[in-house]
């Protein structure tokens, strides 16, 4: 489990993240089109694996438009946001933002996610929500980076994860 803070309050996760070198657990999340998306999904692609609370606060927003603006259309890498927001908050925020060309998944028929991926929040305000954290994944799901982001109300070090893009 990890030990993370919302506004300076201890909350624990349900595990922890993949870890760099492993092989990052499969997944069937939702998209704005209400399909079923696996990470099978994006094979032969590198994967920036955005995971935060909601699109409703501003930080969560914020790292949505970050990797948005910092990865643009970069061939051969795809963004993959991921929430427990319903999959019509997700596209009502990128129609509005003008935000496309990345994969916003929504784990609301997938607790097991979380419970998998070791990020869902088990108290603390915001429990249930999947807690902040970026993972990078080479074209065969292959671990290379990992920050579990240790304050909710903070963004994820954005230059570090692209940077293990190459």
């Amino acid at each position: 489990m990890a030990s993370i803070t919302f506004r300076g309050t201890a909350v624990t996760t349900s595990g922890t993240l993949p870890s760099t070198g492993s092989t990052a657990p499969d997944f069937s999340l939702v998209a704005t089109d209400l399909s079923d998306v696996t990470l099978t999904s994006f094979a032969g692609k590198k994967k920036v694996v955005n995971i935060f609370p909601s699109l409703d606060t501003g930080v969560c927003a914020t790292s949505v438009r970050q990797f948005h603006l910092k990865l643009g259309e970069k061939s051969g890498v795809v963004v993959v946001n991921i929430s427990a927001d319903l999959p019509f908050a997700h596209k009502r925020f990128c129609t509005a933002e003008r935000i496309d060309g990345v994969a916003n998944l929504s784990s609301f028929r997938s607790p097991e996610f979380g419970a998998n991926w070791g990020l869902t929040m088990k108290d603390g305000p915001l429990k249930g929500l999947l807690a902040r954290a970026v993972v990078v994944l080479d074209e065969n799901n292959k671990v290379l980076h990992v920050e579990q982001v240790p304050e909710i109300a903070q963004e994820p070090n954005y230059d570090a994860a692209l940077a293990k893009l190459g």
